[in-house]
Formats: structure tokens, C-alpha cells, sequence
């Protein structure tokens, strides 16, 4: 099922970062999200791809993500009409991933490890982590922070996760992951948890 961003979202706002004390989600204004600064030394991107407080329709529940591909925006439900859109970069045309799913696993500075898929398709590049995986790190195409995707007990290989390559955002390149700056996936992680219903259009 595919989302035409105008339906999704009904207008942007400016957000402060303000924080105030904890309070029920339905009583959160815009104005008092604290967004992660921009911009960031070193990441050259389009300024709607940094995080930014927006509304959006009230049919979405509070605590779930929801991505819009086309849009290369992921969109973190504050409360009911209300959320934080971040830029993402996504799959190729024919590696985008699209479904619903649930973060059944999240990892600082995480390992990572080549799908047989990926090996299979560009061996002369992720041949070598075949039988191991690249320890986390700064190096690490995983960057600081992921988000694992399952669909019931199966793990969709599909993660939310940081990038050594934040230029990138706002594209289609990836093997179907989606990619955000790694100050970006931080806040993300930070805000959601383990269980956070993720739809992906």
C-alpha cells in the first residue's frame, strides 16, 4: 500500500528545544520536543532531512514509526497528530523494503555481517565478513546505534540504523535498510522501545 505524503502529513512546525518534565504523551506540545542540534559539522544534506516537529493525522498511534520510501522520511508518533520526521536513506528500487513490522532488537554501536544476498550480489566488497562480523565502531556500516526489524520471530534483515556515510541520506542506495545520520538515530533510539510498531510504505 503505497502513502502519498500530502495525506500524511498536514503541516510542519518549528520546534524549540525546550524539555519540560515528564508528562502523559497526550499532553506533549510541540514546543517542548528537544530535537537533536543542526546542523552537524561534516554532514551535507537538505535541511528537511534533519529532524523537524510536524503534524500529521490522528490515525496513527503514539509510540509507532512510520516510513514513506517515496518521501525518504521517517516519521516517530509523539502522541496522536503529532510527530518527529527524520530523513532516512532507503533501498534501491528493488531492494526497498516495505511491510510492517516491530523492533525486536536494539544495539549500540552493533556488529554487522553481509546477508548472503548481499555477498551473493557484490562479492568483491562484503566477501570478506562471509564467516565474521565487523566488530562495532565508527568503521562500522551499522553506525552508532540499530533497530532490528522482525515480522512475528522472523528477522526481516531490515534494520533502522546509523551510517558512515550520513551524506547519503535522502537517497535511494542502501541494500534495504534505512540509514539516518548517526546524531539522528541516537535520538531515535533513545525515544523508542523495544516492541515500537514500524510500517514502512
Amino acid at each position: 500500500m503505497m502513502m502519498d505524503r500530502r495525506t500524511f502529513v498536514a503541516t510542519g512546525l518549528s520546534a524549540a528545544a525546550v524539555s519540560g518534565l515528564a508528562r502523559p504523551a497526550a499532553a506533549i506540545t510541540a514546543a517542548e520536543i528537544k530535537l537533536p542540534p543542526a546542523p552537524i559539522p561534516g554532514v551535507n544534506i537538505a535541511p528537511q532531512f534533519y529532524p523537524t516537529v510536524v503534524r500529521v493525522k490522528k490515525d496513527f498511534p503514539a509510540g509507532s514509526i512510520v516510513v514513506v520510501s517515496s518521501q525518504h522520511f521517517l516519521y516517530y508518533i509523539v502522541k496522536p497528530g503529532l510527530a518527529i520526521r527524520y530523513g532516512v536513506a532507503v533501498g534501491k528500487a528493488e531492494l526497498v523494503y516495505r511491510g510492517t513490522a516491530v523492533i525486536a532488537v536494539k544495539k549500540e554501536w552493533p556488529t554487522w555481517k553481509p546477508t548472503p544476498e548481499m555477498i551473493q550480489r557484490n562479492p568483491a566488497k562484503y566477501g570478506r565478513w562471509a564467516n565474521e562480523a565487523m566488530p562495532g565502531g565508527p568503521g562500522n556500516p551499522l553506525g552508532a546505534r540499530a533497530m532490528y526489524l522482525f515480522e512475528g520471530q522472523k528477522d526481516t534483515a531490515v534494520r533502522i540504523h546509523g551510517t558512515i556515510e550520513p551524506n547519503s541520506i535522502g537517497t535511494s542506495v542502501s541494500n534495504g535498510c534505512l540509514r539516518m545520520v548517526n546524531e539522528h538515530v541516537i535520538d531515535l533510539y533513545d525515544r523508542v522501545a523495544i516492541g515500537t510498531p514500524v510500517t514502512v510504505y
